[in-house]
């Protein structure tokens, strides 16, 4: 193996090789760039930077480096790529000192890199050649961000129970007993999905207090798994799991969202995969996956998106309808 220098002559095996790391470390999707403009970029440095070819001893291209200048002290490495059957032979580490050694004979002291956070394994060989963070780039899709910033009525709530029951029949003369006593006229039962029956009440879908009566009431008459699911104050998760009218479990997303509770009431408030894994069926991992906590709503997705994560990982009828 051998590193020389980069010449013109060199630029279409450069843009084969860029096109090469392209197809396998694509870039971000926020990030739209012109092939022109960086192939562009990469002739500019062969004629005026630093840019290094790779090739094994018959002169065929194993990888390739570019760096150049980006201060008095300050170099900055651009480019660095090695074809996957010549990795782990140190043809990235042979490139990188002769780009560094470059860069310190034009009298700079440092050198930084940018990587993309999802390219795990590249990260793990910067980190054990010595790069550190430095600084962090942060993104959100706009759409996403909105939602998030935007304030919600902080006296908002909705709710729905899933009764884990074909009999439509008998939950409908249980929610009919029950209604009158939370004041409510208008309950609605829906057809069952996936072995789950929805209750949808008026009155209990504003009042998290009488959702989880209904939801108690429900499984007690029925001796059947009830869920309760509901969003409180426009921005907290609710899911409480009841069997026989005992709460079996109970999952806030944001358990200290009314005040400070002892360290062992705010782990009871995560939901427990294990718990409801065996009411509903659902696989452990797509239970923990679908029920994040957090200090504050506003470090969470948003509540809707958190109870679809919810309803997918349940396999519950719509939580709209």
């Amino acid at each position: 193996m051998r590193i020389r220098a980069a010449t013109d002559a060199d630029l279409p095996t450069l843009e084969q090789l860029w096109r090469a790391f392209e197809v396998e470390v694509p870039e971000p999707p926020w990030l739209d760039a012109d092939p022109d403009t960086e192939l562009s970029e990469i002739a500019e440095i062969v004629a005026h930077e630093i840019a290094l070819l790779a090739e094994d001893d018959d002169g065929s291209p194993l990888g390739f480096a570019l760096a150049r200048k980006a201060g008095s002290r300050l170099g900055r490495l651009t480019d660095l790529y090695v074809a996957p059957a010549a990795r782990r032979s140190g043809v990235a580490r042979a490139l990188v000192h002769e780009a560094v050694t470059r860069l310190r004979d034009q009298g700079a002291e440092f050198v930084r890199l940018e990587v993309v956070a999802s390219n795990k394994d590249a990260r793990a060989v910067y980190a054990r050649w010595g790069f550190r963070d430095d600084e962090l780039t942060l993104v959100a899709p706009l759409d996403a961000l909105l939602q998030r910033l935007t304030p919600s009525r902080g006296d908002s709530a909705e709710g729905v129970v899933f009764v884990q029951t074909d009999d439509v029949a008998a939950v409908e003369r249980a929610v009919a007993a029950f209604v009158p006593r939370i004041g409510s006229h208008e309950s609605r039962v829906d057809e069952p999905a996936n072995g789950w029956t929805a209750v949808r009440d008026a009155v209990a879908s504003r009042d998290p207090a009488a959702l989880r009566r209904l939801a108690k009431e429900l499984s007690d008459r029925l001796g059947a798994v009830v869920l309760s699911l509901g969003i409180e104050a426009g921005a907290v998760v609710r899911l409480i799991a009841l069997e026989r009218g005992s709460v079996m479990d109970e999952y806030l997303s944001v358990p200290e969202f009314q005040g400070p509770l002892p360290p062992g009431d705010i782990v009871a408030l995560a939901a427990n995969p294990t718990v409801l894994a065996r009411l509903t069926g659902a696989e452990h991992a797509a239970i923990r996956a679908a029920a994040p906590t957090a200090d504050a709503p506003a470090d969470l997705p948003p509540a809707h998106e958190i109870v679809s994560q919810l309803v997918a990982a349940l396999r519950l009828p719509p939580f709209e309808r």
